[in-house]
C-alpha cells in the first residue's frame, strides 16, 4: 500500500500524539486506528484512537 501525506486533520492528530507530521506518512487511516510510516527509517507505527461509544 502506497503511503501519502497527512492531511490537516491527520497532522493535528499526529501533533496531538507527539509526532512530528513532516517526518511521517499515512499508511492507512481508519476509524479505529492510523497506521503511519517513518519517511527516512521505515518504522512502522499503528495509532489507536479514540472511539465515542
Amino acid at each position: 500500500m502506497m503511503a501519502k501525506k497527512p492531511t490537516y486533520n491527520q497532522k493535528k492528530f499526529l501533533r496531538a500524539n507527539r509526532l512530528d507530521p513532516f517526518n511521517w506518512l499515512v499508511q492507512k487511516d481508519t476509524p479505529e486506528f492510523m497506521q503511519i510510516i517513518h519517511k527516512y527509517s521505515g518504522t512502522v507505527r499503528k495509532i489507536k484512537k479514540k472511539v465515542a461509544v
